[in-house]
């Protein structure tokens, strides 16, 4: 059969009879079977070409439906509808409506069509003036006229809105208000079911609009008339053909070939998305009041997630198409993911979704999460602490269910990673001032070559670990001075009573991908978690050290100390300690990293932790003391600092760090006063001038007023790029911090620099070879810990110096009985009465006695765990203490005058060690 013009084959299928008559014979009966089969076929395939040419000519009147709804977006862009009052932002006739030449608004009309935006009725005072405006009226019922024309009108044609596949603000709301005015929200509600729980459709959705550059104008509009207006209906034809013929893969087909596709993604900046923030937050803040609304979201989000988790997991799909981010930030847009509907089901399944992000796209969110509001972040916070709150208290953690094995709080904690970084970064950074690493690195151990052949290599030998995220976005957690929420508020509590730390360290150590560690997101624990986790850390590489010297001893045939003792003379502790400490750092300082068990000379005291305290205690005295001169007192902040005029050699220096790693490596603390420059030093960073608010608060109040004066510097102060110091012995000295300094003033214009190099030399130039013989030797004793890793530099502080509130009401709580007292015993009742009512001195004097420091430890006194044990009936002995356990041996005196008596004279002249 010819191919026939679609008029013509119209008309023979109307006159059938005329192409193929039927052929009787004379008794007007049919004519043989094969005649009928024939007959028949004809007709089936007259049907099938009849079924196609009716579809194209279908398409054909939706493209000329198309061109007409084109060209009415286009006068409406460029003449408006003539009311005065139109409130459509997309009409020449409204307010403040920026105009555009025929070239933008040719592409402009084209992407109204496409995303089906608001329509203006022809104002009476236009009727007339355009007649292309007037023409497509009649076709505004056609198929590929359904724009908001009349609301009953689209009522009849889309009543469920079945050709929506992505939503849009301004859709959303012409949808609400065709549902407000029926009082009938189901509509919407299915609108908000489909694309919601559409991992295609949440992406294509709330696009922001973006400019085009003259080159995509130009291909947009083409050279002529007739091309131009050949793409317009293409474009409309395209746009229509998958709304109507392909709904599940229309959102993709855009996706890929839209307006926003992965080009688009490449000209964003990396700390921006395709998706229009604000207009997902104002159409979250309409719809969130309804409660059938709400719901929608809910069962949508149920639906959605295990699909993008599949999606992330096993199809790669963000390194194919990095809008794929966008569903995220909307999701997270909605500010009821914290009520308890969510937090069953919906919830942890999306941040099992989530957490499957690969590691570019965690970095982008959080760079993109950076600019928000510390509302925002704090919003976000409690959305995934709730979650993590409700998994704890809802279930029973122990030894043989860990929380570890929680997925939903696994999930949940890997995003809270997501929002600390966003945290970091939104917060005041300082990426620059770096300290710089030390010129000489670390010896390795002699004992090596034993471990290689026992097959073994030596822990974490490139250093601490880093986190991935950390390294991705090219910032430290101590780059921020100040988050935009305080670190504190991603603590959780719950989470931190129901951690087994040392199945956790196992985990961390171990490093398998079954098993999750949440040492590896520092932030949600509490300084006393961590400090049992580095704890462990501690033991478990002086038993390792313990083990290969053991193995040593085996293979060499002789003895060798598995510990590292110190015998000292109590008078001359210094000289002996450091003497050494010395020998060991420079023959083996792996040494360094055995059990420190010290004994002092002439006396009988075993050393299970409380003699090691005592010694650090008077080592720490004598090295502090001003009278030796290697560090300066302030008496106004009572803080020390080094000495840039010391004459002690850069060797001192070493050992006063090897003696703060190892109180750290040997869980003891220090009654050391330094500012937080010197921890943040420790870390990495250098001091700035903001560093001297508590390092140096006079002079940072001095150069704050230089700073912030009004008048002129250069002639009301007269000051130069030369400062002055006094050394050891008073006399001043003299430093330039500019080449020629003596000649230079001073002025409004430089004094930023000039503040900026005082400050960098104060603290770091001046100080610069103490300060590094210092860290080098800290770092001889924590290189290989997690320290740097898991503390932040305050915490470091708390970690070395313990805690300075002395709560002792929580000290009672926390204290247990042995030996036949209780909590009701007459004998500790008047103890605590008494110790309650002794002065802050006399408090530190007991602490000293009982534990070997005056210190509280790390989380306070509730967390030491004291014992008060009876020490037979009343007698004129005084009371005495185990100091390595904590453990008080109270005799039962007779009466409350007499344990005062007692009690005070023994924690005012206790010192040192023998056998009663």
């Amino acid at each position: 059969m010819s191919k026939l013009r679609p008029k013509a084959y119209v008309y023979q299928i109307k006159n059938q009879q005329h192409t193929f008559p039927y052929h009787f014979n004379s008794g007007g009966k049919l004519l043989s079977t094969l005649t009928k089969l024939l007959y028949l076929s004809t007709i089936l395939r007259n049907f099938t070409f009849f079924c196609y040419f009716t579809t194209f000519w279908k398409s054909i009147l939706k493209r000329a439906a198309a061109k007409h709804l084109i060209e009415r977006y286009y006068h409406q862009l460029t003449e408006g509808c003539g009311n005065e009052s139109c409130s459509n932002s997309w009409c020449a006739s409204s307010v403040g409506f920026n105009r555009m030449d025929n070239n933008a608004a040719a592409v402009k009309a084209l992407e109204l069509y496409k995303v089906n935006a608001k329509l203006c009725d022809p104002h009476p005072s236009k009727k007339g003036t355009a007649s292309t405006y007037l023409e497509s009226s009649a076709h505004s019922n056609s198929a590929c006229g359904n724009r908001k024309l009349n609301h009953k009108d689209v009522h009849s044609v889309r009543d469920n809105f079945k050709d929506v596949n992505y939503l849009t603000e301004e859709k959303v709301y012409e949808i609400l208000d065709i549902c407000g005015e029926k009082e009938d929200y189901s509509p919407l509600i299915r609108v908000i079911g489909r694309v919601f729980s559409s991992a295609e459709g949440l992406v294509q959705s709330f696009r922001r609009s973006k400019p085009h550059t003259k080159e995509e104008l130009k291909s947009l509009q083409g050279k002529d008339e007739d091309k131009d207006e050949d793409e317009k209906e293409a474009a409309a034809c395209s746009a229509t053909a998958m709304e109507e013929d392909s709904p599940a893969s229309s959102s993709s087909s855009r996706l890929g070939e839209g307006s926003s596709g992965e080009n688009d993604v490449q000209k964003l900046a990396p700390d921006e998305v395709s998706v229009d923030i604000e207009a997902v937050r104002r159409v979250y803040e309409r719809l969130l009041s309804n409660e059938k609304i709400e719901a929608a979201f809910l069962n949508a989000l149920v639906y959605l997630s295990p699909n993008v988790e599949c999606d992330l997991t096993y199809h790669n799909v963000y390194s194919r198409d990095p809008n794929y981010l966008n569903l995220f930030v909307i999701v997270m847009e909605n500010s009821n993911l914290h009520s308890p509907e969510y937090l069953e089901i919906a919830l942890p399944q999306f941040c099992k979704a989530m957490s499957k992000l690969p590691l570019a796209a965690q970095a982008k969110l959080a760079s993109l999460w950076s600019h928000y509001s510390a509302g925002q972040i704090r919003r976000m916070v409690e959305t995934f602490q709730q979650l993590i709150t409700y998994k704890v208290i809802s279930n029973e953690f122990n030894s043989r269910n860990l929380v570890n094995d929680d997925d939903a709080v696994v999930a949940a904690t890997k995003c809270l990673k997501i929002v600390y970084y966003a945290n970091v970064l939104g917060g005041d950074l300082d990426v620059e001032h770096n300290e710089d690493e030390d010129e000489e690195p670390i010896p390795e151990s002699s004992e090596l070559t034993l471990q290689e052949l026992l097959g073994e290599e030596r822990r974490n030998k490139k250093g601490p670990r880093v986190d991935p995220v950390e390294t991705e976005l090219g910032i430290r957690t101590n780059d921020c001075r100040r988050p935009l929420i305080v670190f504190e508020e991603f603590v959780n509590e719950p989470l931190n009573e129901v951690l087994e730390m040392d199945k956790d360290y196992t985990f961390f150590k171990v490093e398998t991908e079954n098993k999750f560690s949440f040492m590896t997101c520092p932030f949600i624990l509490n300084p006393v978690t961590k400090n049992l986790g580095l704890y462990y850390d501690n033991r478990i590489r002086m038993y390792s050290e313990r083990r290969i010297t053991v193995l040593y001893s085996l293979v060499q045939g002789q003895q060798l100390n598995p510990y590292l003792r110190l015998k000292v003379r109590r008078d001359h502790i210094i000289d002996d300690a450091l003497v050494r400490l010395e020998m060991i750092a420079m023959e083996n300082p792996a040494d360094l990293k055995k059990q420190l068990y010290v004994e002092f000379e002439g006396e009988q005291g075993v050393d299970e932790g409380g003699v090691s305290k005592e010694f650090f205690q008077l080592v720490v005295e004598e090295i502090f003391n001003p009278d030796i001169g290697m560090f300066t007192y302030d008496e106004r902040t009572k803080l020390f600092w080094f000495n840039s005029s010391s004459l002690e050699n850069e060797g001192q220096y070493t050992l006063i760090g090897i003696v703060l790693g190892l109180a750290i490596y040997n869980n003891c603390i220090l009654d050391v006063h330094f500012p937080m420059v010197v921890y943040r030093k420790l870390m990495g960073k250098k001091g700035t001038f903001r560093d001297l608010a508590d390092a140096n608060p006079v002079l940072y109040q001095s150069l704050k007023e230089l700073l912030e004066y009004e008048g002129s510097v250069e002639e009301d102060m007269m000051i130069t790029f030369q400062i002055s110091q006094t050394d050891l012995f008073g006399n001043p000295l003299m430093y330039d911090l500019r080449e020629n300094g003596d000649k230079i003033p001073v002025t409004n214009e430089n004094r930023k620099e000039f503040v900026a190099q005082y400050a960098e030399y104060m603290l770091n130039k001046s100080v610069e070879k103490q300060f590094k013989a210092f860290r080098r030797g800290f770092h001889m004793v924590t290189n290989e810990s997690p320290l740097k890793y898991l503390f932040r530099p305050e915490e470091i502080e708390l970690l070395i110096c313990g805690s300075r509130n002395l709560d002792f009401l929580a000290l009672e709580e926390t204290t247990e009985y042995d030996g036949g007292y209780n909590r009701d015993s007459r004998i500790i009742k008047e103890f605590w009465e008494t110790l309650h009512s002794f002065g802050e001195e006399q408090k530190r004097f007991f602490l000293q006695f009982t534990t070997g420091t005056d210190r509280a430890p790390v989380g306070g006194l509730g967390k030491l765990k004291m014992i008060i044990a009876k020490n037979g009936p009343d007698t004129d002995r005084l009371p005495t203490s185990h100091t390595c356990f904590n453990v008080l041996l109270l005799p039962e005196y007779s009466s409350k005058e007499k344990l005062r008596e007692r009690l005070l004279k023994a924690i005012t002249y206790a010192k040192g060690f023998g056998m009663l």
